[in-house]
């Protein structure tokens, strides 16, 4: 059972991001992590504009608020998100910094990382195009602890940095086209359920 979605992208994901998001249905059995690499003040345009495109509630993530299925929540620019289950409650955390490194603020390192912590095999990452190599040590991790990772093709990223180096490191357990994102993760979360 998928519980946790994290979608990661760097440059050309906020119109990725469009094809995928908003195609997700209402009632979505998991909850829906976003990290763009953006700067300060941006990523509430895009939690705004990704909500206004779609079905499920999109917003900027609260520190302290708890994760909830059929929401999606997108990493504020210019701080780190993670989470930490505790008497099995998940939270959401929100600073400066995180449990573990991250080269940016958002990190997908850090999301990722720790939604394996909290979720193990509970959990789908998705890289899409972006530029470097950030959520790779996270990917590991979900891949360690027996999650799924899904990763954009070639062809239909801007910059294929961060799914080349989840694909080379053979973390990618598959690999597509954007147009074709949306309906392999909402099959893999409902054949999870």
């Amino acid at each position: 059972m998928i519980r946790a979605v994290a979608i990661a992208a760097s440059t050309g994901g906020p119109t990725a991001l469009q094809k995928i998001v908003p195609r997700l249905p209402a009632g979505f059995p998991a909850a829906v992590f976003v990290v763009q690499h953006m700067p300060p003040g941006f990523t509430h345009g895009l939690a705004v504009r990704l909500g206004e495109l779609g079905e499920l509630p999109v917003r900027e993530a609260v520190d302290g608020e708890p994760v909830l299925p059929g929401q999606v929540l997108v990493a504020p620019a210019g701080r780190q998100t993670w989470v930490v289950r505790s008497e099995g409650d998940v939270k959401v955390r929100v600073g400066e910094a995180g449990p573990v490194p991250g080269a940016f603020r958002p990190s997908a390192d850090v999301l990722f990382y720790s939604l394996a912590e909290a979720y193990g095999q509970e959990v789908l990452a998705v890289v899409l195009t972006g530029m470097g190599k950030d959520g790779l040590k996270g990917l590991a991790r979900v891949k360690e602890k027996g999650g799924l990772i899904l990763a954009q093709d070639e062809a239909s990223s801007v910059v294929f940095g961060m799914p080349r180096v989840a694909i080379e490191a053979g973390l990618a357990d598959l690999v597509m086209g954007l147009e074709e994102m949306a309906a392999a993760i909402v099959s893999l979360v409902l054949k999870k359920t």
